[in-house]
């Protein structure tokens, strides 16, 4: 579902929910599989932040017209594989990286991405679900940060849900 942006003239949504014509909730769902995980990682990153900041640009700017501040979410699935999980170099060449991102496999970048953008308020809340492509089928998942489980992520959007709710009688 398309909305409007500031910087662009709309961006589609994987969900938006509109209750009473009021612009409720938007969701944008990721997932990353191999082998190209350190392109990826990138290409998400700057997606992430550039859809959110424009996102929150058109909402100041009365894009939204009528409704109250959106509740905005990310949950990312990402393939747990060797290439996910083992530790990346990175490149100094002038500068010195933040230590965090020192010997940090790309999991541990979307944790750091995710759990900063959620800090930042960037995003109201995220999730960071890895799952292996010969099992993930059969339901095999595991959460790497307690801040960043599902549970936490669909009980934040469930709380604005109740409250929502609570104000409109």
């Amino acid at each position: 579902m398309e909305l409007p942006g500031y910087y662009r003239a709309e961006k589609k949504w994987d969900l938006v929910v509109v209750v009473d014509r009021r612009l409720f909730a938007t969701v944008e769902f990721k997932a990353q599989v191999g082998p190209s995980f350190g392109n990826n990682y990138n290409n998400r990153t700057e997606e992430a932040i550039g859809n959110a900041t424009d996102y929150w640009a058109a909402y100041r700017n009365g894009a939204f017209q009528g409704s109250p501040r959106p509740w905005l979410g990310y949950p990312m699935l990402l393939e747990n594989a060797r290439g996910s999980t083992q530790p990346v170099s990175v490149a100094q060449p002038h500068f010195p990286v933040f230590e965090e991102f020192r010997d940090a496999s790309y999991a541990k970048r979307y944790e750091i991405l995710l759990t900063k953008m959620v800090r930042e308020r960037m995003y109201d809340a995220a999730s960071l679900i890895l799952s292996p492509s010969d099992a993930g089928r059969n339901g095999a998942f595991s959460e790497p940060c307690a801040e960043l489980t599902f549970a936490n992520f669909a009980e934040n959007l469930v709380a604005r849900a109740i409250a929502y709710s609570r104000t409109q009688r």
